[in-house]
């Protein structure tokens, strides 16, 4: 019989990396091969193939990302109190291909179905797998944020890849393909975690593993249950953005309510501060992300038409650069900012969790005043240079390297252990936030005429882009100016 690996022979591990964290590289690789595959086609095949208006396309895109972010704060809650993350992940997975799946059978007439099934999975994968690679370093462990940088690799890895073959198979050769391949890349990544999960050893196991097996069962079917119950309501949902709104104002006061109740239940006063340093950190991402997530709505919808297709001596899809252009910046200039971060650090000079959050806003603001100064670059017929938009893309890419692996990493620090999947959940709660504000955003910039020239739509597109950049600009500033409070909070985590 082999030995069960423990908790200590995790963490205790020599080098920098842990084995275990390859593992989940891995898996997760493969998922964000799904999600970033699907995300880059969502509006083009709304577009194109169901003939929504661009507007509509913007609110639908909103709408299903803001779905897909706001069931991983139910995820991670149902995952801390009865499935544990592993089986979380497991069911989220099979949910996922299932849905990638149904799509691909008939792309037409399964899309809010296949949606539906693909959100609810999602709920339940994402927030668990970046809950266990915290699990895998000890309190205080300096390689947690080396060990989330390389996870973060991965998360990039997975989504260039999906998102330039996904649109290359949906534009040039078959949606039923493009779905299919989101869909068969999901079954090699949970193949890959049934192979590996016991290298995690008690790490994601079910929290109520100690209960009678009959009533831990019941437990765990309830959860799933009211997992598919949900589908016909997503369904509904995803069809009329209405309800999506009834639902977005629904669901952020509750999860508030509930974080502030398990605030006050909290007898340590320094995990309290932690904890609302952590909220303070997570509203503002809501800004970053309703900006940055302009990626798969407007700025798909801009790269579709508004581009020229030669990228220095390359005749290349626009699309293709839009969906692949930051995942590749993330893969190059991750271990260079990840080297600088730590030569700064031997000079103790390296900012802290607030400043780079702030950077990272500033970052983005110039990024956005790119993409407006391409209306400067366009011909008289309203194209212009998709060197000039993948230029704007390497700013995006460097202001959002300063915030999200590093938020990824913060929530697991500031986090105490037993609410480590409800305040992941809450951080992509966030974001979903930030992608239901995206797509009113991009709505608001497209223009109200289906008619409109080319021209027309680069100037009403770019001149939103101007205004985003500015409300980046004065989020950093306000951040840095914050960050000396917001740093006393935090109790030495930075």
């Amino acid at each position: 019989m082999s030995k069960q690996v423990t908790l200590d022979d995790i963490q205790n591990f020599e080098g920098k990396y842990p084995k275990q964290l390859w593992y989940l590289f891995l898996v997760e690789m493969w998922e964000r091969f799904c999600f970033y595959g699907m995300r880059g086609v969502l509006a083009i095949f709304m577009v194109d193939q169901l003939l929504l208006s661009e507007k509509d396309a913007n609110l639908k895109y909103g709408a299903i990302q803001a779905f897909v972010y706001a069931f991983t704060f139910v995820g991670g809650i149902f995952a801390d109190k009865i499935l544990g993350f592993k089986r979380s992940l497991t069911f989220g997975a099979i949910l996922m291909i299932l849905g990638n799946g149904l799509i691909a059978i008939n792309p037409h007439d399964f899309f809010y179905f296949g949606i539906a099934l693909t959100i609810i999975g999602t709920g339940f994968f994402k927030p668990n797998i970046s809950s266990m690679v915290g699990d895998l370093y000890k309190e205080g462990d300096s390689r947690r944020d080396a060990g989330f940088g390389i996870f973060y690799s991965g998360i990039n890895v997975g989504a260039l890849l999906g998102g330039a073959l996904c649109v290359w198979l949906g534009k040039e050769h078959s949606w039923n393909l493009a779905f299919l391949a989101a869909a068969i890349v999901m079954f090699i990544g949970i193949i890959i975690f049934l192979a590996t999960k016991k290298q995690l050893g008690p790490i994601g196991n079910s929290p109520i593993a100690h209960l009678p097996a009959a009533k831990k069962t019941t437990w765990e079917v309830l959860v799933y249950l009211g997992a598919l119950v949900c589908i016909p309501l997503i369904f509904i949902m995803v069809n009329n953005t209405r309800y999506t709104d009834l639902f977005m104002y629904t669901i952020g006061p509750l999860a508030l309510g509930y974080f502030l109740y398990q605030i006050f239940r909290e007898a340590d006063a320094k995990v309290r501060q932690k904890l609302i340093a952590a909220l303070v950190l997570i509203l503002f991402s809501i800004l970053f992300f309703a900006i940055f997530e302009q990626a798969g709505g407007s700025l798909a919808l801009f790269a579709k038409d508004n581009l020229h297709t030669n990228l220095l001596f390359f005749n290349i899809d626009p699309n293709v650069v839009n969906n692949g252009a930051n995942s590749l910046f993330v893969i190059v200039f991750s271990p260079i900012l990840g080297l600088l971060w730590l030569a700064l650090a031997k000079k103790k000079l390296e900012p802290n969790t607030v400043i780079k959050f702030g950077l990272g806003f500033l970052l983005l603001g110039v990024g956005y005043y790119v993409f407006f100064g391409t209306r400067f670059f366009a011909d008289e017929s309203g194209k212009t240079s998709l060197g000039v938009f993948t230029l704007a893309y390497l700013a995006v890419t460097l202001g959002e390297l300063c915030l999200s692996p590093i938020g990824l990493s913060m929530i697991t620090k500031l986090s105490p252990r037993h609410l480590g999947g409800m305040m992941m959940g809450l951080w992509f709660l966030a974001s979903a936030y930030g992608q239901y504000v995206a797509g009113l955003l991009g709505a608001g910039m497209s223009s109200p005429d289906e008619g409109a020239s080319l021209m027309d739509k680069l100037i009403g597109y770019t001149a939103g882009y101007e205004q985003l950049a500015w409300y980046s600009f004065i989020a950093g500033i306000i951040l840095i100016v914050l960050s000396p409070f917001v740093k006393r909070l935090m109790h030495g985590v930075s």
